[in-house]
């Protein structure tokens, strides 16, 4: 199970000693010019997200005086229908939280400004890694700046692997170690996990093969033998079948609660997650709990650095080099990330990560390493524009092929059929 976003820290630290603070780190963001200057901001998530969001606004708004902050926030979904008819009217807000899976549409058509004038001008990148850079990329131009990095990885709890009667997850663990401990799993009464959300992990799987589920301009699908998906899809739903995962019916009633999940209550192994996610997981489970990394052969091939998501500066806004500050307030300031925590991924600034080193919990610290320890080994991925059509599509087969509706060599000729229909059209 996945999903976009995770839980978060609050900290009610007072704007007033924050903005000093803000203003003797971040120097860049203090040289605002002297005119009065009005900055709408839109993002998604839960009440925690909001309130250090604004605390990290009024930080901003104390160490510049002139500008005026203008915040606009909702749920994902809702989020997502209230840009639409903005986007529409030419009236998008200055900055505007930005999903992977929405960037390519709204850079392509136009509404969103390439932010590379202004890197290591307005918004210091200097010492952020390419590939995470790169993330934010359609083309040559920069659509987004990160403002965290998930990695993809298996977060488990080590004494229930060991009721399995497996010591230790393989550090370079294959998909056939994988099926043979959750059949092992299944002897000793636990779940392995959660399944995996269809079209992360299949792509991973062809990125691993040297293919990808989209091509390289976004058209059609990236691979051209249907084996690939009745391999992949077979082993998810042959699991489901032995019984060392959950059936869809169950996991269809967990509705992203993670306190209902199998590891939660010692029924399970563990759950293939973000990175982002493991410290809410590890606070739900209260047990000593670990990460591990992708199956294989060639898990660095498919392994790619996942944004959490990124701020972009839309192009109907009038104060572009303004709302190019903000973001690097947010990339940069010590004081700022004191508050976010890295709530929306790990922070892609070499610096902050630093900074923020005494500051994290023991389960923070675990996923600050997990990321730096794969971040040598991802590269970017992109999806195109049609990519949530295609992954709702993807998703509706996943679970027929669960449920043993329909056989993976059936899905694999229908989803290539359907899928390349909706990237041709777009």
């Amino acid at each position: 199970m996945l999903s976009g976003c995770g839980g978060g820290n609050n900290n009610n630290a007072a704007p007033t000693d924050a903005a000093t603070n803000a203003a003797a780190s971040n120097a860049p963001a203090a040289t605002s010019a002297a005119e009065p200057v009005t900055l709408r901001i839109a993002w998604w998530g839960g009440d925690t997200r909001h309130s250090y969001t604004q605390q990290v606004i009024d930080m901003y708004e104390a160490a510049n005086p002139n500008v005026t902050i203008e915040p606009e926030y909702a749920s994902f979904d809702d989020y997502w229908k209230k840009l639409a008819p903005q986007a529409a009217a030419n009236r998008l807000p200055d900055i505007v939280q930005m999903d992977v899976s929405y960037i390519n549409q709204y850079g392509s058509n136009g509404q969103l400004e390439d932010m590379t004038p202004y890197l290591n001008k307005q918004i210091q990148v200097a010492d952020v890694n390419e590939n995470v850079l790169a993330t934010g990329k359609i083309g040559d131009k920069q659509y987004g700046v990160p403002l965290g990095v998930n990695v993809l990885g298996f977060q488990y709890d080590p004494e229930l692997l060991k009721k399995a009667g497996v010591d230790s997850i393989p550090e370079n663990w294959t998909w056939d170690q994988y099926k043979e401990i959750a059949l092992k799993a299944k002897a000793a009464g636990l779940y392995m996990d959660t399944s995996m959300a269809a079209d992360v992990f299949f792509n991973y799987y062809l990125r691993t093969k040297g293919m990808s589920l989209y091509n390289t301009d976004g058209t059609a699908l990236g691979y051209e033998d249907d084996a690939l998906f009745s391999d992949f899809f077979g082993m998810l739903s042959g699991l489901i079948e032995a019984g060392a995962v959950p059936s869809q019916d169950k996991l269809s009633q967990n509705k992203g609660v993670i306190e209902e999940t199998d590891v939660v209550k010692s029924t399970g192994v563990g759950m293939w997650q973000w990175s982002n996610q493991y410290v809410a997981l590890q606070i739900a489970v209260n047990r000593p709990m670990a990460l591990a990394q992708m199956p294989g052969p060639d898990m660095e091939k498919g392994l790619y650095m996942q944004p959490s998501m990124y701020w972009s500066i839309t192009s109907n806004s009038k104060a572009k080099e303004e709302a190019a500050k903000f973001v690097d307030f947010w990339t940069n300031n010590v004081e700022a990330n004191k508050l976010i925590k890295g709530e929306r991924g790990v922070p892609i600034s070499s610096k902050i990560k630093e900074s923020l080193a005494t500051e994290l919990s023991d389960s923070g610290k675990q996923v600050f390493q997990f990321v730096a320890d794969m971040e040598p080994k991802t590269s970017p991925m992109s999806p195109p524009v049609g990519s949530p059509e295609v992954v709702a599509l993807l998703t509706d087969l996943a679970e027929q092929m669960n449920f043993g509706q329909i056989k993976p060599d059936a899905a694999a000729v229908q989803f290539r059929k359907e899928a390349n229909a909706i990237l041709e059209s777009r």
